[in-house]
């Protein structure tokens, strides 16, 4: 358990914290979510103690243990793998580091003895004669081959590093677990041997994530951190998100009696309940959930951003023929003579390892790429909208505001009151619309991206990477903007719930060729025979 009273943090005139008042319990797993720059890494930090609140505390219990996953990649480089992982536990690591200091000594005394006998109990009693074997099982099932458990951190790929600090943090079952965006660098298997694991944990986690299907496996509760407060809500993100609706579309009804509302609200939860799987966490979250009451689900306060692409034409039966296409950069053949014919309706998820191949498709179809061999044909009735992994192209170096930089792309309506108001859709108001768009964030680039796509009026939408520094609210909006679209679209994302709610058709594209099905991503997922051809094509 950790308890946290009457915590405060300000940052010169800005309120992050005020007054934060919450105990998070063992057995439940906690989503912390929050805009972009609300400050749920710095809550986090609190928690851990790397960083002091200006009033309050926070409490564990007397003898508990935290556990951080760790963002610095580079900060274990000269030890051992397996060290790193057993480094998690701290106490542990400085008993078998002073245990081995006393046995080396060749002047070994009486009193070395019985230190050392001490040492020995304190190791039992912590499980230490297992530290080893746990580090490696943790480390087999995030995917960290065997081979490498003896390496120096420092001879590890870089998603081979981010499975190890996972493992650190996970290792000797701490009583209080804290995740700052788990799943970033994670393939597709890891990732669902961690929602296995912390389903099973019977400790408290606290964890900030962008990816919702993860939030909605694994979280009992959800902590909204919003104007400097963060309460509490039973269910996992999407009962948060749909509750919140919920509850506005019941506060903007006040002519709907009490009566008809708590029966509203009694089948909005059966609903829920009767989606939730048989796992464990899933268990403790509907019986939560039955308790619930009308004054527990409120409004949010949280704005979305408006997505939504309207084509201008009608698309045509033939969309787009590739036939053999081929690539090669830096030596390394990328596209092994492609072909696949897109259909009218298709909405087509890329998934795999392989990110350069998927950025190269993507490059060649809208011309900014030459192929090595073979050749691609857009249909007449297509036009394409593409959404690059990088955007820095469209705004580095340019002195244009925000609403100058957007008028490039409405050729149909330029006006000044057109532009604000569709920026306004898009979360920029006020005097927002009047920054230089060389200055924007991240995630205010991509929103602009997304603006310069919806002006465009295209058929066939092409999005490499599109959730990539947007906050849950505008990866919620995106997300739902796609379902709707009437047109054809070829995207590429690590977004679970994004694929698995967009896509009716899967490519990857392995070293061995194109692996096409017409399904859904967690078809595909599911398929065991399916996912070990796709294995042995790796």
């Amino acid at each position: 358990m950790i308890t946290v009273s009457n915590v405060s943090l300000r940052f010169g005139d800005r309120k992050l914290f005020e007054d934060v008042n919450i105990k998070f319990n063992p057995g439940n797993c906690y989503g912390l979510i929050g805009a972009n720059g609300a400050g749920k890494s710095t809550f986090l930090k609190i928690l851990s103690g790397e960083i002091d609140a200006q009033t309050g505390s926070v409490h564990m219990g007397p003898g508990e243990r935290l556990a951080v996953l760790k963002q610095n990649h580079y900060e274990y480089e000269e030890y051992d793998v397996l060290k790193t992982v057993i480094m998690g536990h701290t106490r542990l690591y400085e008993v078998m580091q002073e245990k081995d200091a006393i046995y080396m000594k060749a002047d070994f005394n009486d009193e070395d003895g019985m230190r050392a006998a001490e040492l020995e109990g304190e190791f039992a009693e912590m499980n230490g004669w297992e530290a080893e074997s746990e580090a490696a099982i943790l480390l087999k099932g995030l995917g960290v081959d065997e081979s490498l458990h003896d390496k120096k951190m420092a001879d590890l790929s870089g998603s081979d590093k981010v499975k190890v600090l996972l493992a650190q943090a996970l290792f000797g079952k701490p009583d209080v677990l804290l995740l700052d965006e788990p799943t970033n660098h994670l393939d597709i298997k890891a990732i669902q041997w961690l929602e296995e694991f912390l389903i099973n944990f019977e400790n408290t986690v606290i964890v900030v994530s962008h990816d919702r299907h993860f939030l909605n496996k694994v979280c009992t509760h959800i902590a909204d951190l919003d104007f400097g407060k963060i309460q509490v809500y039973v269910g996992n993100y999407d009962f948060w998100y749909e509750s919140s609706q919920l509850a506005q579309r019941m506060a903007q009804d006040s002519n709907k009696k009490k009566e008809e509302k708590i029966k509203e609200l009694q089948s909005f939860i059966a609903r829920f309940s009767a989606n939730a799987s048989k796992s464990k966490q899933a268990t403790s979250r509907k019986k939560l959930l039955d308790k619930i009451t009308l004054d527990d689900i409120r409004p949010s306060s949280r704005k979305y951003p408006y997505v939504g692409f309207s084509p201008e034409r009608e698309i045509g039966n033939d969309l787009l023929m590739v036939e053999g296409l081929t690539k090669t950069i830096d030596g390394v053949k990328v596209l092994d003579n492609i072909s696949f014919t897109v259909n009218k309706d298709d909405k087509i998820a890329l998934v795999g390892t392989n990110e350069l191949a998927k950025t190269t498709l993507f490059k060649i179809l809208m011309g900014e790429m030459e192929p090595d061999a073979g050749t691609y044909k857009w249909g007449i009735t297509t036009s394409q909208a593409y959404f690059p992994k990088d955007n820095s192209a469209y705004f580095e170096n340019s002195d244009l505001s925000l609403v100058d930089w957007l008028r490039q792309f409405s050729p149909k309506d330029d006006s000044e009151s057109f532009l604000r108001g569709f920026l306004g859709r898009m979360l920029f108001s006020g005097e927002e619309v009047l920054k230089k768009a060389s200055v924007l964030s991240g995630g205010e680039k991509v929103r602009c991206m997304l603006s310069k796509m919806m002006l465009s009026g295209a058929n066939v939408l092409l999005l490499d990477e599109p959730t990539n520094h947007l906050d849950l609210e505008s990866i919620t909006a995106l997300n739902n903007g796609l379902i709707n679209f009437k047109g054809s679209i070829m995207f590429a994302s690590h977004d679970h719930q994004f694929i698995q709610t967009i896509a009716n058709r899967i490519f990857e594209l392995t070293p061995s060729g194109l692996v096409d099905k017409q399904m859904t991503y967690d078809e595909y997922l599911e398929n065991k025979d399916l996912q070990e051809q796709v294995a042995k094509m790796y």
